[in-house]
């Protein structure tokens, strides 16, 4: 995979648990976790490889129990997205 040299760290760090290749394969996985537990720094780069629309569609599509109430309503405000909008939770079956 064809991937720049800068986001492998920021893979690496923010989804510790994947190796960075599977990660970078997935960009909504990616840049949800970017989105948590990623450093200013972090966003900054990745923003420089992904557009708004891919950031939107990853918060739209996250996995339930990633996002705290926190990231969730900021992101949700910076994304444009209504912020009131509950957390992706999981159904018990």
């Amino acid at each position: 995979m064809n991937v720049p040299a800068e986001l492998a760290p920021i893979a690496r760090r923010v989804v510790w648990f994947e190796p960075v290749d599977y990660t970078l394969e997935h960009p909504d996985l990616f840049l949800a976790h970017v989105m948590v537990y990623g450093r200013m720094e972090d966003v900054i780069a990745t923003k420089r490889y992904f557009d708004e629309a891919a950031f939107r569609l990853a918060i739209q599509h996250a996995p339930a129990g990633l996002f705290d109430p926190r990231s969730w309503g900021y992101w949700r405000v910076v994304l444009g997205l209504d912020p009131t909008t509950p957390l992706p939770s999981r159904r018990a079956a």
